[in-house]
């Protein structure tokens, strides 16, 4: 009988820790986001919820909840699935290399994405234009202003960072080599954004920040460059309109 190679198998047991990590992401960040805001919206009323101060509490929660459940209920469940600050990319503290890769990595998406989307408006089924709705229709005072900023400019990219390279790229990378799992990590945090244009934009983004965490151990970097792009978006959309 012939021998069969094992180093050529396929490895399903990796095959199946990879997607198991990458659907725990996904299934918690669309989960809470109902378990979130279905109580609010019950206590509160459809009207009230769409308040710019109710939207970003719930977008707070949303964020805060979410990353918690991600980081922590693996551990709950078997002592040795918990994370370390250094798996999250949050050892050691920012530094003015961090800095610089944050400016660069926010150029690099901008002129990328511009460029892949010039080639995918050539197609009749892509619509470059397509608005995001983010959650908040008409901002009319400071205050408003301020709360929503908080919500888009701080929470969100902080949070993010947080669940996506910092949690699943730290917990890929000690299953994969890098490519892998910045391809991985970039697919996913495209498709949870919903739309096509707004996916290609932020999944380029993701490369970039990735290759930031590669290259420093940390998430300070990425933070910075989702930062500089949220407030540049919050700047044009609610504040120059």
């Amino acid at each position: 009988m012939e021998k069969v190679d094992k180093s050529k198998k396929f490895n399903w047991r990796l095959v199946g820790k990879i997607a198991v990590l990458v659907l725990w992401v996904g299934v918690a960040c669309i989960a809470v986001q109902y378990i979130v805001g279905y109580p609010l919206l019950w206590i509160l009323g459809k009207e009230t919820f769409t308040t710019p101060l109710w939207t970003t509490i719930y977008s707070a929660l949303t964020y805060i909840v979410t990353a918690l459940v991600v980081i922590f209920i693996p551990k709950k469940i078997k002592k040795n699935w918990g994370t370390t600050r250094i798996e999250l990319g949050l050892s050691n503290l920012p530094t003015f290399v961090d800095i610089g890769l944050g400016l660069l990595g926010f150029i690099a998406t901008i002129l990328i994405s511009a460029f892949v989307t010039n080639i995918m408006s050539g197609f009749d089924w892509f619509d470059a234009n397509q608005a995001q709705n983010i959650g908040y229709n008409v901002l009319n005072t400071g205050f408003d202003r301020i709360v929503a900023f908080l919500a888009l400019v701080v929470f969100a990219p902080i949070a993010e960072e947080i669940i996506f390279r910092g949690w699943l790229y730290g917990k890929l990378r000690k299953t994969i080599a890098a490519p892998a799992a910045i391809i991985l990590v970039s697919f996913l945090f495209g498709f949870l954004h919903g739309q096509l244009n707004v996916g290609i934009t932020v999944g380029i983004m993701s490369i970039a920040m990735c290759v930031e965490r590669e290259m420093t151990g940390t998430i300070y970097a990425s933070i910075l460059t989702h930062m500089i792009k949220n407030g540049i978006a919050f700047w044009i959309i609610y504040v120059l309109t």
